[in-house]
Formats: C-alpha cells, structure tokens, sequence
C-alpha cells in the first residue's frame, strides 16, 4: 500500500484512510496517484457494499501537499502531470457505483474538500472546517471538480468557496448543501456507521443503478439513454426486485442477495 494512505475492511465495509497525521493528512502526489487502483478494486470486491474515506488522527485532509508543487509543478508539463493524478483520484471516486461516504473530523481543505465532495455522502464532526483553496494559490480549480461543488450548492456558494477560499464551520457547510449531517465529535463515527449499515442493507441493484443514473444526471444529461433503460430493465428482472416485493407483501425485512 502507498505511504499515507491505508485501506482495512470491516465486514462489508472498506475504508481508505489518509494517514499522514504529522502532516494533517496532506496528499501527496503518490497518494493521489494510488487512489484510482484502490477506488478500482474495492469497487470489483464483491464483499463490499460501501467505501469509508476518513483522516487519520485530528483531521481529515489539509489539502494537496504544497511542500511537494516546487518540484512537481515548477513547469507547465509537471503540472498537467500532477493535475492528471487529482482528476484521476476525483473521477474514480465519483463514478463508484458502491456508495462512498467521507467521514469528516477537524480540517478538510482544498483537495480534502475536493476527495470530500467526490464523494456520494460528507458526514462531519462538530467543529470541522471547510474550505477550498485556489485562489490562494493562482489555481483555476478542475473542471468535473466545478461542476461537482456547484451540483451540491449551487452557483452562489460555490463561487464563494473557490473564490475568496474563506473557510466555514461544519454548521455553515451544513446549511450550503456541502454537508450531509453533523454530529459531536463523539457520535461521529457511530452515526456515521449507522447509516453505512442502511446503506448495507438496501438493495445494491438499486443502490449501484440509481447512483450511475444520478452521475449522468450531474454530469448534464437530460434524457434518459439506452445505458439507463438496461440498468432499469436489469433491476426489475432482478432477484432483488422479486424479493423486495415479497417482503412488503409478507410484512418482514428484505433479505437481499445481489453483490
């Protein structure tokens, strides 16, 4: 596994934690480079259901680790290199069809936020910050990474966030759409399990079909396509259609199958 970054599983549940603590989690260029092949195989892992993307220690991510840009994105060439390996790491994680959830404590900043907002679901600790940076850095931030923030709050907070890179508490972040839920510090791993284990118990034709529709939504289709139509068509001839029906009908819990 790549320095800084570890994967574990837990029953149906991966996690891919940022494991540099000393320096807040910042992603080196290695890391962002190994995020793709792990997004890969936990997506072709058929024991698992969901991935868990958290921080090691007090934070989730300070962001890229500028320590590394005088070197790597001293030319117009190391760049476009290292900006590859960012959009590599954003589209894996965004084009999952097993749900991702990022686990928030403490600072998740630039390309924290940006891994964060890649991401189907942000359940944060209390008195988490958030933030992304560019303009801090003469950036024009990615473009999928654009579209993503603006799909989750809208144009206004958007230019907000990249803009002035202003930081906002878990609570502000809440109320602009970036954030999913907030919890104390304390429940923030119990909540958030909770809700992985509904995901869990869901039908997985269901969850995986509706989230690749939904990225086709994102992504600026308007009309449903030919891949839509099969994913519909495959679910209702599906064992977990026959057995989510049944079960209403016989008045007990699914027991879905499908992995």
């Amino acid at each position: 596994m790549t320095d800084g970054i570890e994967l574990e599983h837990d029953g149906e549940v991966a996690r891919l934690t940022l494991r540099r603590p000393e320096k807040m989690n910042a992603i080196s260029f290695g890391m962002w480079s190994a995020i793709p092949g792990i997004v890969a195989g936990v997506e072709r892992d058929p024991s698992v259901t969901v991935l868990v993307l958290t921080g090691a220690g007090e934070d989730f991510s300070a962001g890229a680790d500028i320590g590394e840009f005088r070197d790597l994105r001293s030319s117009a060439e190391g760049g476009a290199t290292y900006d590859k390996a960012v959009e590599a790491a954003v589209a894996a994680l965004a084009s999952m069809r097993k749900p991702s959830v990022a686990m928030i404590r403490g600072n998740c900043i630039g390309g924290g936020c940006q891994l964060a907002v890649a991401s189907d679901f942000r359940f944060a600790a209390e008195g988490s910050r958030f933030g992304i940076t560019p303009s801090k850095l003469g950036i024009v931030y990615h473009f999928d990474s654009t579209r993503q923030l603006v799909s989750l709050v809208g144009p206004a907070n958007a230019r907000y966030f990249l803009l002035s890179g202003l930081l906002v508490d878990a609570v502000r972040a809440r109320e602009m759409g970036l954030v999913n839920e907030v919890f104390p510090a304390g429940a923030l791993e119990e909540s958030t399990m909770d809700f992985v284990r509904t995901l869990g118990s869901r039908s997985q034709a269901s969850i995986r079909g509706m989230n690749r529709i939904i990225e086709k939504i994102v992504a600026g289709q308007a009309e449903p396509d030919s891949e839509v139509d099969e994913i519909r068509a495959a679910a209702v001839h599906g064992e977990d259609y026959a057995e989510g029906v049944a079960a209403f009908l016989e008045r007990r819990p699914p027991n879905f199958t499908f992995r």
